[in-house]
């Protein structure tokens, strides 16, 4: 599944732009090859990060798999509730499942960003 309105990573991240605000997540494909999941690490709020940077990692009983930022600047919040239930990501990747707010500081960063049309004709050459 892959929602229209979002920009995508060929890692697999998903970001939801809204004004100066990305809310940042892994998509549905890269949840399905995880597995379920049984860890998320959180990036620090106030943490500064660079696009493609290493945001936080995700790991489930067959493999884990860093998370990369889709976006650069700093992070305004993340999901506390993916501490104790990871599998949000697994049931809810777009919506409970979001991992962080980062606040944007290079809005031209979103131009190396796919839209859903892009990242669904990449998934097939996978």
């Amino acid at each position: 599944m892959v929602v229209k309105g979002l920009l995508y990573t060929k890692e697999h991240e998903w970001a939801k732009v809204d004004g100066d605000v990305a809310a940042i997540g892994i998509t549905d494909h890269a949840q399905d090859q995880l597995g379920e999941l049984t860890f998320i690490e959180l990036p620090e709020v106030g943490k500064e990060v660079k696009q493609n940077g290493q945001l936080g990692a995700a790991e489930s009983s067959k493999a884990a798999s860093d998370v990369y930022s889709p976006v650069s600047g700093s992070i305004t919040e993340v999901n506390e509730e993916l501490k104790s239930k990871p599998e949000l990501v697994n049931k809810d990747c777009y919506g409970a499942g979001w991992i962080c707010k980062i606040r944007l500081t290079d809005k031209d960063s979103l131009k190396n960003l796919m839209d859903a049309g892009q990242y669904e004709e990449y998934l097939k050459g996978l």
